[in-house]
This record gives structure tokens, C-alpha cells and sequence, in this order.
């Protein structure tokens, strides 16, 4: 009897050359153990083992043997009601890669279930940059005018929130007047060498003083910064969506515009946008033209706090007379899928004008995950709940976050409560400290 003939054959796949099945390697890696459950936000808020990292790998793996089909209702609510916090992965002894099998199990559904309308609108709006751009001009006049605070606060909770998540985005009035000064120069050498800022889709178009911030701060720490011209959205709300296809083609044309650029670094201050840009070499591995392409760009691809923290960063020379108290909430897309988690801490150590303060459970999803707080709302709010509990806990005066969907989402909430506690990124109070120490001189 020869070996193979010991060998059980290999179970038919009921989903042949689709994306899952491509990823099932991974799927086998779970021995299901249970220890990603406690790191489940869905799990803690639901307890349901079926919204678990376990029982959606199972439900996975019934999808590829054909026990259940990939029009049921019961999969797709129990897939879709995932963050892709990929808290699970931190947790997960085996190195189950989830998030890479979310993703594929989601482009394998989409010709099944496709999107909600809304969750269609967005991906198809953030993939074309003149209609992104409209809206996000839109969005912020209705912010300045004040409308979306009023609308906030007047409005029903399941309603008021997007407009909540909006108000949040306007920097406080508290806010130091030199944060508003003029970008730096994108010319010259710096000590540290060149790089240039992928400015994204919400951060630019929202949080335009945080990616000033940024720029000035990696000046003041020895980088020379040079613009890049042709970027686009960086694709990951179309990844964990499941449209790989049009994540693919975002991806290949900012790979382009940054290898036009000459900076040796792409630095990004979105923890999701960091994730997805490090993850470009897998995205595209299956294309020939672009593969190697793609895995050179991700391996210049840092997040802002580790290339501050990587010599430093210089502390500001100055300190306040009451130090306020800040509490850092780690994105998951930083902590769980790049693992960063000491950088984020040294840049506010490096703020003179704050004083840490812990925070529970900082390593809990606050529920954002790109669009998933806009289709999934009851959800999200479930996730939020024990955040801003955290939050009112901790006596900080300000959260500091270093994602867009987590500024907004924490912000929003904040909004909601009628708190005064704000969410800010690490880098704008690093660079509110360095103009404190010039204004000081």
C-alpha cells in the first residue's frame, strides 16, 4: 500500500477559485482554542459565539465544505457585524491571519449579498477623488457653520451620531493659535532624511490641521518632506468591504505617485491607512506587474509615531503650569494589525504640556472600522458603550487616538454625552508643545 493511498482525499470546495478558498490555508491554522474571545468586541457585546473570531472561522470553513450557502442570511449577519479589529490576532497563539481571511470571505460573498445601499454609496464616492473631495467640502461647511453640533444635539441618538462624528472633527477653541500656521517648506535635506505624508481621504479633508501638525513635527525632528502629487484613497474601506478589486486599483496608483516622489519614507498618521498601505505586497501578489513594486513601497511605509520615536522624538524645551490629563486609546489597526503600541506613548511623553493618565482597556475597538459605525449602528454603539465609560473613568481631559474613524467615533460619542473631554491625535499635541517652546523664546 503506497503512501497517498493512506492519505484521506482532500474535501471537495464547494467555493472553487474564489478568494476564500485561496485563503483557506489560513483557516486551517485556527485550532479553535477560544483565546481570541475575551479580545472580541463583537463577542463582549453580543455574547454570541457566533459574532467570535471562532465561530466566524467556522462559519468560513462551512462555506468552503458547502454545509451552509453563501446566500444565507444567518452567515452574512454574523459576518457582517465583524469590526476587523483583528484584536483576535494579537490573542491568537496559532497566527491565524484574520483579517486577511475577513477580507477574502467577504469578496467571495459580495456577488451574494452585496453591500447596503449606503455602504455602496461611500466606497463608490471615496474611489473618485473629485466627488470625494465635493463632499468632504460640503462636510466641513456644515461643521463651521455649527449646523452638525445643533443637528447632534437635536436629533434622535440613532440619527444625531454621523452628525455628532462631524462636530467632533472641528479642533477645540482651546486649541493654540500656531497650530494654524502655514505648512513647512517640502524642499530641501533633512538630518534624518526625505519623506512625504500620504495626507488620505478623511485626514486631509477633516482633520487638515492634524496633517499640518504632522508635517511641521517631522520637520522639527529632522525629516525633509516632499510633496507627492496623484495620491489617492488608500483603499482600505474597499478591502474590508470586499471589494478587492477596486482596492487593487487605489493601491497601484498611490504605488505610483510615491515612487514619482524621491522620499525615501512614506509616513501616514491614519492607523487604518497604515495598515492597508503595509499590506500592499499582499494585496498584490498575484499580479506579476505590480507585485515587487508593491512590496517595496509597503516596506517604506511607517506610521508618524514610529519614525518620531525612532530617535526621539525631541521633547518640547517647555512645560505648562497644569499639566492636562491625557489618556491614550490605541487604534486597533495600529496596535493589533501593524503592532505598534510603545511609539504612540513616547510622542505625548514628549509633550510637555500633558500628564498620561491610564486607560482602561485601551486596547478595546471603540466600534469605528471605517464604515462599519455607519451601516452597523446598533452595533458600533454597543461597542462604544463600556469606551466612553472608560473614558469618564480616567479623569483625562482629552483622548488621544491616531486614526481618523477613531477620532470620530470616540469625538462623536463624547459629543453625544454632553462631555467636555475631546479626542485628539498624539502629533498635534507634540506640535502644540514645540509652538509653545518658539512662542517662549
Amino acid at each position: 500500500m503506497t503512501h497517498d493511498a493512506l492519505v484521506p482525499p482532500a474535501a471537495p470546495c464547494a467555493l472553487p477559485g474564489s478568494p476564500l478558498a485561496e485563503a483557506r490555508d489560513g483557516l486551517d491554522r485556527c485550532v479553535h482554542c477560544g483565546f481570541c474571545l475575551p479580545a472580541c468586541p463583537t463577542y463582549l457585546a453580543l455574547e454570541d459565539e457566533n459574532d467570535s473570531p471562532r465561530g466566524r472561522l467556522l462559519l468560513m470553513g462551512a462555506l468552503l465544505d458547502g454545509t451552509v450557502a453563501p446566500d444565507d442570511p444567518i452567515v452574512g449577519t454574523h459576518l457582517d457585524r465583524c469590526l476587523g479589529c483583528r484584536g483576535c490576532e494579537t490573542a491568537c497563539p496559532s497566527g491565524v491571519p484574520y483579517g486577511q481571511l475577513l477580507e477574502a470571505t467577504r469578496a467571495t460573498l459580495a456577488t451574494h449579498r452585496p453591500l447596503p445601499r449606503i455602504g455602496r454609496v461611500l466606497l463608490w464616492g471615496f474611489a473618485r477623488t473629485w466627488v470625494l473631495r465635493s463632499a468632504l467640502v460640503m462636510a466641513r461647511v456644515v461643521r463651521d457653520l455649527g449646523i452638525a453640533r445643533v443637528l447632534a444635539r437635536t436629533l434622535p441618538a440613532r440619527i444625531a451620531m454621523p452628525f455628532a462624528m462631524l462636530a467632533s472633527t472641528a479642533r477645540p477653541s482651546t486649541a493654540r493659535p500656531f497650530t494654524a500656521r502655514a505648512s513647512v517648506a517640502t524642499d530641501g535635506v533633512g538630518s534624518r532624511g526625505t519623506a512625504s505624508l500620504l495626507t488620505g481621504c478623511v485626514m486631509e479633508g477633516l482633520f487638515t490641521e492634524v496633517n499640518r501638525a504632522t508635517e511641521r513635527t517631522l520637520t522639527r525632528n529632522g525629516w525633509a518632506m516632499r510633496a507627492t502629487a496623484g495620491q489617492h484613497c488608500c483603499g482600505a474601506l474597499h478591502a474590508h468591504a470586499g471589494d478587492l478589486e477596486a482596492a487593487r486599483t487605489l493601491a497601484r496608483a498611490n504605488i505610483a505617485a510615491f515612487e514619482a516622489s524621491g522620499a525615501e519614507t512614506i509616513v501616514l498618521n491614519s492607523a487604518g491607512c497604515g495598515a492597508m498601505c503595509k499590506e500592499y505586497g499582499h494585496l498584490l501578489a498575484a499580479d506579476p506587474a505590480w507585485a515587487a513594486r508593491a512590496s517595496r513601497f509597503a516596506a517604506r511605509v511607517r506610521d508618524v509615531s514610529e519614525v518620531l520615536a525612532e530617535a526621539g522624538p525631541v521633547p518640547a524645551s517647555t512645560s505648562a503650569a497644569a499639566p492636562l490629563p491625557v489618556a491614550y486609546d490605541a487604534p486597533c489597526h495600529l496596535q493589533h494589525a501593524q503592532r505598534i503600541v510603545d511609539p504612540p506613548l513616547a510622542v505625548l511623553r514628549a509633550a510637555s504640556q500633558i500628564q498620561l493618565v491610564p486607560l482602561a482597556d485601551s486596547d478595546q475597538c471603540c466600534g469605528s472600522a471605517g464604515i462599519f459605525n455607519l451601516i452597523q449602528p446598533d452595533v458600533a454603539t454597543r461597542v462604544l458603550a463600556p469606551k466612553l465609560a472608560q473614558i469618564a473613568a480616567s479623569g483625562a481631559q482629552v483622548v488621544a487616538t491616531g486614526n481618523p474613524g477613531c477620532l470620530m467615533q470616540i469625538g462623536g460619542g463624547l459629543v453625544l454625552a454632553g462631555s467636555d473631554v475631546t479626542a485628539r491625535h498624539p502629533v498635534e499635541l507634540l506640535d502644540e508643545a514645540y509652538g509653545a517652546e518658539g512662542r517662549g523664546r
